[in-house]
């Protein structure tokens, strides 16, 4: 059974101090409140790694993820971070492609395929971002955007590989916009890549895969997102940046 996870992207936001306060509420409500098997992830900016991972020891139901990593194992790469050392901060998940990095730093598949294999190679999981811009949506795109992302940045993975990724489909025109792909919309897509992922490698691998919805996800339509078949969670931005609305988003899953 593929496992049910609810991941919050701080983004480039929280000082130390507020980083370390956040974090703290997390742990101690989700101790308290969420009861079912769903897994939460927090991935926090490089300066508050550290300092997670030690505090979040022992809660095993809490993991700690970056919000990038470099293609290259070591070198002249200054302000960059390697995956070996993300690996010696106990961090478990990265985040990779997302829409923000494409857009403003100019990834590419083909970039974050090395990144995918370096994460992978130093035993972390990614977490890996695929969607379309509101153009790409609105000229009819969004399918051919969507596979071509999944297949150039992840398809040359063998399927045990590939059995390691968690994906994340984020509708570009409703991050941090206040507008949310409806259920359908997001099942559909959300079906979409699961059936490439099937031709691709199998339907055992396919069932098996984790797939996330970002975009705008409340504790208002997590309910409704997560109770489509093929939406396993949710990349979470705004809402992961107060611990409460977090927490209820990922006590959705509670059994």
């Amino acid at each position: 059974m593929r496992k049910k996870i609810v991941a919050g992207n701080w983004k480039m936001n929280k000082n130390y101090t507020e980083g370390m306060s956040l974090f703290s509420e997390v742990l101690n409500m989700v101790k308290d409140e969420v009861m079912g098997n769903q897994q939460v992830v927090v991935c926090a900016p490089f300066v508050h790694l550290h300092s997670l991972t030690a505090l979040g020891k022992g809660h095993s139901q809490v993991s700690v993820g970056a919000q990038n990593v470099h293609q290259e194992e070591s070198g002249a790469y200054t302000g960059e971070i390697s995956a070996s050392m993300l690996k010696s901060l106990d961090v478990e998940y990265v985040i990779l492609g997302h829409s923000e990095r494409r857009q403003y730093f100019g990834e590419t598949n083909e970039l974050l395929a090395k990144k995918t294999d370096i994460t992978l190679k130093h035993g972390l999981k990614p977490i890996f971002c695929i969607g379309e811009t509101l153009t790409e949506r609105e000229s009819g795109q969004y399918f051919n955007i969507v596979k071509s992302q999944l297949v150039e940045g992840t398809f040359h993975l063998s399927a045990a590989e590939f059995s390691k990724l968690v994906i994340a489909y984020e509708p570009v025109w409703a991050i941090g916009t206040g507008v949310t792909a409806s259920s359908d919309q997001a099942q559909e897509i959300h079906a979409f890549i699961r059936k490439e992922i099937a031709i691709k490698y199998s339907q055992a691998v396919a069932d098996d895969t984790t797939i996330l919805y970002g975009g705008s996800c409340n504790p208002k339509n997590a309910d409704e997102l997560f109770s489509q078949p093929d939406i396993d969670g949710g990349l979470i931005g705004g809402a992961s940046l107060k611990s409460r609305d977090f927490v209820d988003i990922a006590k959705v899953f509670n059994s």
